[in-house]
């Protein structure tokens, strides 16, 4: 099958979109690219989201293909959902050229989810550069950039939850009061960015904050405690997590478990076992993958420590 058959097929709103055929989309030429917009524009906006979502789905699950150029020409696409999901497609991008395109879209996009997108993917490269992996110069362009957002008083909450997100990779000064901020809110979407941002910036010193919203009564709160919970390797909030194995909230339940296999020690251990014997299908898979990264990390390899592991 050439490009072109693939163009047609995906042209062709009145037929089932064929995943197959989209493999010919991956590591096209600058030719290929240049036929492919070309035909592009022409596609109804519904088939248009169907291919993009699909292209995203496979990138995810197959590291083989290289969908980028499709991903950077949707930056420009006339449908907001269309060029989120393209935000979203270049995850694993990490090429400075990357940086101008998202910027732009965090300031001048016009749609809400855009622009939140656009922090969101941003977050990864300050993280990278914090890192030494990134340009610096080009990662405190990024923070300068966010920081503008964050006084922005006009600007929509979702984008500025997403900023402050964003914005916890880095040790700058100042940071650490922004998430601070983001936690005296009154909007308790933020609050659980800023729980979030927590878990995010590598500090133990928000564990007593953290592990006071294990009981929160928002689950999407106890969610995020209780990841930032295991980022943060809280010894100390063990015993909550393992009560929080048998919450109502599956996604809790599953946070909490993979924060054990996170913190480690011989209590958590001995839950995490407790878990995989669960007839709980779900418990029982959480908690042999939670069980299996700890003893990745630890060196013990499924030996039996329960006796003589150190806390």
């Amino acid at each position: 099958m050439t490009l072109e058959h693939a163009l047609d097929h995906i042209g062709d709103e009145q037929t089932s979109l064929s995943r197959s055929r989209l493999y010919m989309l991956s590591a096209l030429t600058r030719e290929e690219v240049k036929l492919f917009s070309d035909r592009w524009d022409a596609i109804g906006i519904a088939r248009r989201r169907h291919v993009i979502r699909a292209l995203v789905e496979i990138a995810e699950v197959n590291f083989a293909v290289d969908f980028n150029s499709i991903f950077h020409l949707g930056l420009h696409d006339e449908d907001a959902e269309v060029r989120a999901c393209c935000i979203d497609g270049l995850w694993e991008d990490e090429s400075p050229g990357l940086v101008n395109p998202l910027l732009t879209l965090l300031s001048l996009d016009p749609s809400v989810a855009v622009r939140a997108a656009a922090a969101t993917s941003l977050g990864r490269l300050v993280l990278l550069a914090e890192l030494g992996e990134f340009d610096k110069e080009l990662g405190r362009k990024i923070l300068e950039e966010l920081w503008k957002l964050i006084e922005d008083p006009h600007e929509a909450l979702e984008v500025r939850r997403r900023v402050v997100e964003a914005m916890s990779y880095s040790g700058m000064k100042g940071v650490p009061e922004v998430i601070r901020e983001a936690y005296r809110h009154p909007a308790e979407k933020m609050r659980v960015s800023a729980i979030f941002s927590m878990g995010r910036s590598a500090d133990p010193a928000w564990g007593s904050t953290v592990i006071g919203e294990l009981i929160s009564t928002n689950p999407e709160m106890r969610y995020e405690a209780a990841r930032a919970c295991g980022e943060l390797e809280l010894r100390e909030a063990v015993s909550d997590l393992i009560g929080l194995i048998a919450d109502r909230d599956r996604e809790v339940q599953q946070a909490a478990i993979s924060a054990l296999g996170k913190i480690g020690g011989r209590e958590a251990r001995r839950a995490l076992r407790l878990c995989c014997e669960s007839g709980d299908e779900i418990v029982a898979a959480a908690g042999d993958e939670a069980l299996g990264e700890l003893e990745l990390t630890s060196g013990t390899f499924g030996f039996c420590l329960d006796e003589h592991e150190e806390d």
